[in-house]
């Protein structure tokens, strides 16, 4: 295993009352470390990594990440329960804090090999795969699905899955709260296209008060999330965190009570900067790191500077740690200055 992972420091307690959303292609590493200087409280997850990518795959590379992503949470696609069982071990060995199984993803890839929403046909074997990851392992281990698919999508038969599932040893159930359409709707239309159903998630807690429930889908701020906790057990916030990566900010506070105060724009960049020159050090590409943080500086003056400095040489070989400074020059001072002042007060 790398030198950069640790076992999971006591204080590093998994809590769901707010997460970013598992993203293909978005939550990597870098981006999970970029994360955590923003708010040092929100759990994160990995990008969803395939039980085969795992077993067979280059496992460091699908597993590896930094100490300082604490709490963060391994999420699994899969559907044979003695694989899920011998992945959920490798999890605990690799110092996870949690593992969750992907019951929502419905992409083509994904339904072919028999995991992802295509599992809420089959509530019996969810709930197998979650008794043999439970006998694994002691990380808790979590399910994140959808409300229903294609005409499998009456609120008994979402009851039916979660009541089975629960059987199997679950008791944290993160809904997505939009039904999935298996056919003739592309990933990202699925995340769209089919209405939001908060009403009945809110149900889903009220009939099962004893299980954890967290909402996910369509949450665009932390007041939107403040209101759902007035219900749910917790929030998980998908897109917007990662366009908008400093809406976090004020989470630590406004979500979990900590006195601490947020870091400024330009603080995260500059803390963020040791990381990047270790990456670099290693062999790395800046392009790695900085496609995710263009959306840091939106909406304050030069956030188009930065981007532009980013966007166009970030990605050129032999890049450097002088197109991240570069790109920081972009952005007045005297903006992250009234940023301060502004947190502070």
């Amino acid at each position: 295993m790398s030198a950069y992972l640790s076992p999971a420091p006591s204080s590093a307690v998994p809590s769901h009352r707010l997460s970013v959303a598992p993203m293909m292609d978005w939550t990597d590493r870098h981006d999970r470390y970029f994360l955590r200087l923003i708010s040092k409280r929100t759990q994160l997850y990995t990008e969803m990594v395939t039980i085969g990518a795992i077993l067979h795959g280059d496992r460091p590379r699908h597993l590896d990440f930094s100490k300082e992503e604490h709490p963060v949470v391994l999420q699994l696609g899969g559907s044979e329960p003695e694989k899920l069982a011998e992945c959920a071990r490798i999890a605990e060995q690799w110092g996870y804090d949690e593992v969750n199984l992907n019951v929502g993803c419905p992409s083509d890839r994904v339904q072919n090999g028999m995991f992802g929403a295509c599992l809420m046909a089959k509530p019996d074997l969810v709930a197998r795969c979650v008794e043999a990851m439970r006998g694994a392992t002691r990380l808790p281990v979590t399910v994140k699905h959808r409300l229903g698919i294609d005409d499998l999508d009456s609120y008994e038969l979402l009851t039916q899955f979660v009541r089975t599932v629960h059987g199997g040893g679950c008791d944290t159930f993160i809904v997505h709260a939009r039904k999935a359409f298996l056919q003739g709707l592309s990933p990202k239309e699925n995340r769209d296209v089919p209405p939001l159903r908060y009403e009945l998630v809110r149900q889903l807690k009220t009939d099962f008060p004893h299980l954890t429930i967290v909402l996910n889908g369509g949450v665009k701020s932390l007041e939107d999330a403040r209101a759902h906790l007035e219900w749910a057990d917790g929030v998980m916030i998908g897109r917007e965190a990662y366009q908008n990566p400093y809406m976090l900010a004020q989470a630590d506070a406004l979500i979990f009570g900590e006195q601490h105060p947020a870091p400024t724009r330009r603080q995260v960049v500059e803390a963020l900067m040791p990381y990047v020159e270790e990456l670099l050090s290693r062999g790395g590409h800046l392009s790695w790191v900085t496609r995710h943080i263009l959306g840091l500086f939106a909406g304050l003056p030069g956030a188009r500077g930065w981007r532009r400095v980013l966007s166009e040489r970030a990605c050129k070989p032999g890049a450097g740690m002088e197109v991240l400074r570069d790109a920081l020059a972009q952005v007045p001072e005297r903006e992250a200055l009234r940023e301060g002042l502004a947190a502070a007060s």
